[in-house]
């Protein structure tokens, strides 16, 4: 996927919004009475960043025309990110809330969904212009996440489904289509997931971001010589190249995907993870991290969509050349690295901080004060 210069969205994606609240004063949800309101959403995230990065980006979802819609569209623009797609709702429908309480070792963050029916949920097909939307566009993404939604809402089909559908129809020749797993309990069951992204995974996908243990857990794959009951119950401290290679091997077969990719967190403690990820392509081509790279947590959530963000960028932006997986793997870690530094989901960040850490990495030291 090599990257021009462009001012149509090269990268377009299709999700939901919520608004996260989180306790200003760091205490429980139920004793504080000040909160952060801050916009939160797997693919907002990642397209907010993508354009951060250099990538034109546009975002796609359906918002109630109220304040709490304006505040996400306006924070969008912003960024410079195109919201021609955004579709607008009736005032009086919801829009997605995530409950987040911050933790601290050795009490573990919790957050609570409040998201059944939201505007986002009644998102269907004839809503967007995707013709003119995607007509420049190299990606097309979205999340697992999305599709729970009318499972969540009790819907008697899945309208954004239907939307996803129609927008794969009038994607551009050259144009990816990529998916993060990221599958949510308590959007729907197993079974509904399998039966919905089993189907959007070998027909539409693909450059698919893959968790081993949601593979392991809905698909019955393992890893290396792990069976997937192993996998879910024993984790994966130190996984080997060869066992990486393996599993990427078996999910692009399973799924006749051109793409996969895996990011790997080790936490030592609550706010000290290692962090590392691997990509591979059908045609064999390998890339891990040099090694795992260090993370002094503020805020974890975004991490994985600052990782896609980053991986994209460096894809699209970079010349193709015979090491383009391995050096879109580095971008990628450098992104989700700084993203999880940051309060809150939506990573400000520029190119120059990603090639900063990543200079920092190669030369053995910590960055340090940029003046």
């Amino acid at each position: 996927m090599m990257g021009a210069n462009h001012t149509t969205p090269q990268i377009v994606a299709l999700g939901e919004v919520m608004i996260r609240d989180t306790p200003r004063d760091l205490q429980r949800l139920e004793r504080t009475r000040e909160v952060f309101v801050s916009p939160a959403g797997s693919e907002y995230t990642l397209v907010l960043l993508a354009r951060r990065l250099g990538v034109p980006s546009a975002y796609v979802t359906r918002l109630p025309d109220n304040p709490y819609g304006w505040m996400v569209r306006d924070i969008a623009r912003s960024h410079d990110v195109d919201t021609s797609g955004i579709v607008w709702a009736p005032a009086w429908e919801p829009i997605g809330r995530y409950l987040y309480e911050l933790g601290r070792e050795p009490r573990p963050s919790y957050g609570w969904y409040q998201r059944a029916g939201s505007a986002a949920a009644r998102l269907g097909p004839g809503a967007v212009a995707w013709d003119e939307l995607l007509s420049d566009a190299r990606v097309l993404h979205t999340t697992g996440i999305t599709f729970g939604l009318a499972s969540h809402a009790g819907l008697a089909d899945n309208p954004l489904l239907g939307a996803f559908e129609e927008a794969v129809s009038a994607r551009p020749e050259g144009c990816a289509v990529g998916l993060d797993f990221n599958y949510r309990s308590t959007l729907w069951s197993e079974e509904e997931c399998r039966a919905v992204l089993e189907g959007v995974l070998v027909e539409h996908t693909d450059i698919l971001m893959a968790s081993p243990y949601d593979m392991a857990q809905h698909f019955g794959i393992g890893f290396g010589s792990k069976s997937p009951e192993e996998v879910l119950e024993q984790g994966l401290p130190a996984p080997a190249d060869d066992e990486l290679r393996d599993f990427c091997a078996r999910v692009l077969e399973r799924f006749d995907l051109d793409t996969v990719a895996v990011t790997l967190r080790h936490p030592r403690s609550f706010d000290e993870h290692l962090w590392e990820s691997c990509a591979m392509h059908a045609d064999g081509t390998f890339a891990r991290s040099k090694m795992p790279r260090p993370i002094h947590l503020l805020d974890r959530l975004g991490g994985g969509d600052a990782w896609t963000a980053g991986f994209y960028a460096s894809l699209l932006q970079g010349d193709g050349g015979a090491n383009a997986l391995e050096s879109a793997i580095a971008f990628a870690d450098a992104s989700s690295r700084l993203a999880q530094t940051l309060m809150f989901d939506l990573a400000v960040l520029r190119a120059e901080d990603v090639w900063a850490l990543l200079d920092a990495d190669e030369a053995g030291h910590a960055p340090g004060t940029i003046r």
